[in-house]
């Protein structure tokens, strides 16, 4: 401790004598960009999402894995265990009924934190791809232009700046760029890909950047994002913004679930029947349709088709 106080106050001493002077100090000390981000899941997750979980630990070095968590109504507890496992950042995978995946990405403790949910994954294996990158190297993130047309999706880009960005000299991460992930807006949805960067000619390639000599190849995995909510807090607080064109899993599931099937002609015109005598305005109305697209609608499957 004597050591450490007689450096600190020569450095005081030295700069109270810069300052008598009249001289700037030009030392300036590099400013590190300590990114940790603590990756867990919550229990009831599939082979598929647990793959998943496995391809984004293998091509993010800064990434630190944990355990399953078993709560899934008191995700304040995230906040500690990021503190604890010293994470500034926070990746947490939601399951609900085994199949439907949700994705929070948070910013530990202050927040914002953002609620994704996880739609068309395919993993590293599924895909089976030529492309091939280092395990460790450092990604360059692309962004769509779209991101800068919204403030919400300003927000989204900077929260994935500081997750997806892996810092130079971080743990476990190796000196080089060979690989871009690209986050692209379409059908308002956030498409993630992984590509290799590839040189014809390596050998031979010149101090001036050739486009014609790069290429991409998908590695992958790849998937889509949709934007749910975004939270003032880490995992509460106020609502900063909603998705107004956001339907719900079960709310799909329900609607498919309401279309009438029948096994046989005599309930297709009882149907009809039914709806002839109560709902008579609906038949031959422009709005509705005309009487034959109703009769269509009600008849019976084919005699060759089958219900299990």
């Amino acid at each position: 401790m004597a050591t450490i106080f007689k450096l600190a106050k020569a450095q005081k001493n030295a700069a109270d004598n810069n300052e008598e002077n009249g001289e700037v100090s030009t030392d300036k000390k590099s400013v590190k960009n300590k990114q940790r981000v603590l990756v867990l899941s919550s229990r009831g997750i599939n082979y598929r999402q647990r793959h998943l979980l496995n391809d984004l630990e293998a091509l993010f070095p800064h990434f630190k894995k944990d355990s399953k968590l078993d709560t899934k109504f008191n995700l304040r507890i995230l906040n500690e265990l990021a503190e604890l496992n010293n994470c500034n950042n926070c990746v947490f995978f939601e399951v609900r009924k085994h199949q439907d995946l949700y994705m929070w990405t948070s910013k530990t403790p202050n927040g914002p934190s953002i609620k994704f949910h996880v739609q068309n994954i395919h993993t590293m294996n599924e895909l089976n791809m030529h492309g091939n990158c280092l395990k460790g190297s450092r990604p360059i993130l692309s962004f769509d232009k779209n991101f800068d047309s919204e403030p919400c999706l300003l927000l989204i880009k900077e929260v994935f700046t500081h997750i997806f960005g892996v810092p130079k000299g971080a743990r476990r991460s190796k000196p080089f760029i060979d690989h871009v992930i690209s986050f692209t807006i379409v059908d308002n949805r956030i498409w993630f890909r992984n590509f290799q960067v590839v040189e014809k000619d390596p050998k031979n390639s010149d101090t001036k950047v050739n486009d014609k000599n790069i290429s991409l190849v998908e590695i992958g995995p790849r998937f889509v994002l949709n934007v749910i909510r975004i939270f003032e807090g880490s995992f509460c607080g106020a609502s900063i913004y909603a998705n107004p064109e956001f339907i719900t899993p079960n709310q799909v599931k329900s609607r498919t679930s309401f279309i009438p099937v029948y096994y046989d002609q005599k309930g297709a015109d009882n149907t009809l029947s039914y709806h002839k005598k109560f709902h008579p305005a609906h038949f031959g109305d422009e709005l509705f349709g005309s009487e034959n697209h109703i009769c269509h609608r009600y008849s019976s499957p084919p005699k060759n088709h089958v219900r299990w």
